[in-house]
């Protein structure tokens, strides 16, 4: 049973956005900043990255740790209520993002998840950011200076 009344569900539900979210704006905001340039949902891109980098084949995917089902993450576990609707829903959410990964990789692309814990503060941040820099120049060496 959901303890929130069906227009407060509503609302708040209808704050909850897929694209241009506080997450993928930071990391968008310090790629940026690292001198790297790309393209934001390209939809010719199998899972329609969050950023693509297209002459290094590299697709950036800022990931909600619900959304995706985070393992191991506190914000990643299911709803107490309404698990008949949320069960599948996030399985099939991380079904999908594994036939991503796999369809990125035939292609010859590089995937790289930043997920929402790793940036939630600016403590974690300040760690996580950095630590992307490094992943994603050791998939691509000729992307930026350090």
């Amino acid at each position: 049973m959901d303890t929130r009344s069906k227009e407060k569900r509503s609302e708040i539900m209808s704050a909850v956005h897929s694209k241009d979210t506080g997450p993928e704006m930071l990391v968008r905001r310090y790629l940026w900043s690292k001198g790297m340039r790309y393209r934001v949902h390209a939809a010719d891109i199998p899972g329609r990255p969050d950023i693509a980098v297209r002459r290094h084949k590299l697709a950036i995917f800022v990931h909600g740790c619900f959304w995706h089902g985070h393992e191991g993450c506190p914000k990643g576990r299911l709803p107490k209520s309404r698990l008949d609707y949320w069960g599948p829903k996030i399985e099939a959410n991380k079904r999908r993002d594994a036939a991503v990964a796999e369809q990125l990789k035939r292609k010859g692309w590089h995937q790289v998840v930043v997920w929402e814990c790793q940036i939630r503060t600016q403590q974690a941040a300040a760690t996580a950011l950095p630590q992307l820099w490094n992943d994603i120049r050791l998939k691509c060496p000729g992307i930026g200076p350090p």
